[in-house]
């Protein structure tokens, strides 16, 4: 009997963890979170580039900020454990013996699925309310305002660099981007051997390169701005060194530019194929 008392009185008077670790972690969210994002929000990628890039910007703040209290969780949890339950003698010996908790299952079963469905549809209607920026495929889904008006742009990927044609000024076609700015552009993404994939990074615009498909892409260009093309996608043995500085220009110098560039390459427009959304080139140029 008297051990029993002894266990029984042990028991009365240890701490109440649960109580305790809940106390911590919601003092800890309240504080990280709003400074987190307060402070963190504006300095996360992609930037300012394009609407598409704020809005991904916009996007990812609410992201991380909604994640800090789930990673406070997991690190304050972690954490206690470990001081807290940490053996503190070297005799070897059997801890307590550990049962479900109803109430914590039920709570995890419960916040869990709600966190990851509110996040699945923030993020479509996200994708919905920007245009994406992502590659939609031929026919695109997210259709931003205005979009009948775009000017059409097509990236072709090949090894290794992309080139640009511009259907609305006869299908020139181009080593280098330049975009007029405060304008909303679509972007016909394609290649003509391997797999690549068009990342402009401050654009906030990423679309795979697939030979003989039209991957369609929008982007409403902001103010004047340099930014880094990128291939993201393992297309062969040259293939860190696709890259490239695109550029987003005011209006008038943009129209000054693609004059030039109609001219430079008109002895060569004769042998470019007649513009097309996709292009088959021969096998063997596909293998590499």
């Amino acid at each position: 009997m008297s051990t029993n008392a002894a266990d029984t009185t042990a028991i009365a008077g240890a701490p109440n963890h649960g109580k305790r670790f809940l106390t911590i972690w919601i003092v800890a969210s309240v504080i990280a979170t709003p400074l987190v994002a307060i402070f963190l929000g504006d300095l996360l990628p992609p930037g300012d580039a394009s609407a598409q890039a704020t809005q991904q910007v916009f996007d990812n703040s609410w992201l991380l900020t909604i994640s800090t209290p789930i990673f406070l969780f997991v690190l304050i949890l972690l954490l206690y454990t470990v001081f807290s339950f940490r053996a503190r003698t070297t005799e070897l010996v059997d801890g307590p013996p550990m049962r479900g908790n109803a109430r914590i299952q039920l709570l995890w079963m419960i916040i869990t699925p709600a966190v990851v469905l509110f996040l699945a549809g923030f993020g479509t209607y996200e994708l919905w309310q920007s245009g994406a920026g992502g590659g939609q495929g031929p026919n695109a889904a997210f259709l931003p305002a205005g979009y009948k008006q775009a000017l059409d742009v097509q990236v072709i990927g090949q090894q290794w660099a992309f080139t640009y044609r511009y259907p609305t000024y006869g299908g020139v076609e181009t080593p280098h981007l330049v975009l007029p700015a405060r304008t909303l552009v679509r972007l016909h993404v394609t290649s003509l051997d391997a797999v690549h994939s068009f990342w402009a990074y401050q654009l906030g615009v990423k679309a795979d390169a697939n030979p003989g498909v039209d991957n369609v892409a929008y982007v409403q260009t902001k103010g004047p701005e340099a930014f880094d093309i990128h291939c993201a996608e393992l297309c062969g043995l040259w293939h860190g060194y696709m890259f490239d500085t695109g550029h987003v220009v005011a209006s008038a110098q943009f129209a000054s530019w693609i004059k030039q560039q109609q001219s430079y390459f008109a002895p060569v427009m004769k042998y470019l194929p007649k513009y097309s959304t996709s292009y088959l080139p021969d096998p063997q140029r596909r293998a590499g």
